[in-house]
């Protein structure tokens, strides 16, 4: 499913485009999502396939998106990233192939894990959209919320 480099040019705007198509990251605390805590899901910007859900974000305090997991894990894909001389691990979207982020041992809950992500890849669809959106299906994730 990895689009068109051209096309996606049109469709991304610059920080976008950088972030998911060039391994890119945006600036912590200027950034769409870091402090979004409303019911809902963030899908690719790419690919527009669900990757994480509201009910996972929590504040750790980085300045991006924070995840505990997502909310398919064939969906994500991790690699190793030797860049800026550090070992990590890299956050890509299987379907699009778009960098996400990076996970880190650091997070909260059983598995402990941090999925921190850009906010430039990813769009966020409000609960109350979803049916609207076409993710009716994720609407279960949020009975009984808050």
């Amino acid at each position: 499913m990895k689009s068109n480099k051209e096309d996606l040019k049109q469709k991304l705007s610059p920080v976008q485009y950088d972030v998911t198509q060039k391994n890119g990251t945006e600036p912590p605390f200027r950034n769409e999502y870091w402090n979004e805590f409303k019911d809902g899901i963030y899908v690719d910007i790419v690919s527009g396939k669900p990757l994480f859900t509201s009910k996972d974000k929590y504040d750790a305090g980085c300045g991006w998106p924070s995840f505990t997991k997502p909310i398919e894990e064939e969906e994500i894909l991790e690699k190793e990233d030797r860049s800026h001389f550090m070992v990590r691990t890299e956050v890509r979207s299987k379907t699009a192939d778009s960098h996400l982020g990076h996970v880190f041992d650091d997070g909260p809950g059983p598995a402990g894990l941090r999925y921190c992500i850009n906010s430039a890849a990813l769009r966020f669809i409000p609960k109350e959209k979803l049916e609207e959106e076409g993710y009716k299906e994720y609407l279960k994730l949020f009975d009984g919320a808050n």
